[in-house]
């Protein structure tokens, strides 16, 4: 017992105090980790959106009426009755045009908004949230509230009733292309569900801003307001507002819930998707024609954001601009 003792006494310290080594099993490596969380989401990703757009680009080329699986193959013969097609053509016509004033009314109304409620010294939050609240509401509910509460057709409507008080007669708001007043209907529906998100946007940029560039602007003369605003805030804002653009670009060429609910199964004022549903799960079910337009319809969304980022500096370094 002496003899174990003493050899106990004499071991260093050091070999004493040394922690045993943790077991590392598969479950505690960073690998393993990633592939738990991350995994079930790649695999949905995979099956739901890569698996359907490799599908439809291969149906495009394809004979599909009735069938997703065809064998006669036809080639680009999809492509060219789309691209001859006028209703095709005449949605992508049509919404290019609706892009170029939704895009850029819903920017301002955004920034607006945002230097409005920037500038609060009270119930900051509160507006931010009343302002941010129709982005959680439905795009489907938003165009039945639309369609049949304020902008209904008939005499009891909100809007035929406000008119009313003009002695303006009723209008019919979705029913008649001439003049078009479903536009009016369809832009102020969107701007309502659209501009609180992006005026969060603008709000997170605006508190990123210096304090110190708005006092050398002061000191240097700059006068409050618009001189400010024009020289020091817009500036500022460049990157943000790039990507609102980008944004409110692809949101616009992919609008569907709101005119398909607004304007029902009328043949005009459609979009591109509007149209595409209609080719392909309509009377005719021609899987392959409306897979070549939604082929058509993705390279012109990509081709128009490449060139609005390009021609806004978008991804462009700072000492490049």
């Amino acid at each position: 017992m002496s003899t174990t003792k003493t050899r106990d006494l004499a071991r260093p310290a050091a070999a004493q105090a040394a922690p045993a080594k943790p077991r590392r099993g598969l479950r505690g490596s960073p690998t393993f980790n990633f592939w738990l969380f991350c995994g079930p989401f790649l695999i949905g990703l995979a099956i739901f959106v890569y698996a359907p757009i490799l599908w439809s680009l291969y149906l495009s080329f394809f004979e599909a009426r009735f069938t997703v699986t065809p064998d006669k193959f036809v080639g680009f013969d999809n492509y060219v009755y789309m691209l001859t097609n006028d209703d095709f053509v005449g949605s992508l016509g049509t919404f290019t045009a609706f892009a170029a004033f939704i895009v850029p009314t819903t920017w301002a109304l955004s920034l607006g908004l945002a230097l409005l409620v920037n500038r609060l010294r009270f119930m900051r939050a509160f507006f931010r949230s009343v302002f941010f609240l129709p982005t959680a509401c439905s795009y489907v509910a938003a165009s039945l509230i639309w369609k049949m509460s304020i902008f209904s057709g008939v005499r009891f409507g909100l809007m035929n009733t406000v008119l009313s008080w003009f002695g303006i007669e009723n209008i019919a708001w979705l029913s008649d292309p001439n003049p078009p007043w479903y536009w009016l209907v369809i832009v102020t529906a969107r701007l309502w569900l659209q501009s609180g998100f992006y005026m969060i946007l603008f709000i997170a940029a605006l508190q990123n801003i210096p304090d110190e560039l708005y006092e050398a602007a002061a000191i240097d003369g700059a006068k409050p307001g618009w001189q400010t605003f024009r020289h020091i805030t817009l500036p500022q804002l460049r990157a943000t507002s790039t990507a609102v653009v980008l944004l409110l670009l692809i949101a616009a060429y992919q609008a569907f819930d709101e005119f398909y609910n607004l304007l029902s199964k009328t043949t005009w004022g459609r979009p591109p998707l509007v149209e595409l549903y209609y080719k392909a799960l309509g009377e005719s079910q021609d899987y392959g024609s409306g897979s070549a337009g939604a082929v058509i319809l993705t390279v012109l969304i990509c081709a128009v954001t490449l060139l609005q980022g390009k021609f806004m500096g978008f991804g462009r370094g700072e000492e490049s601009k």
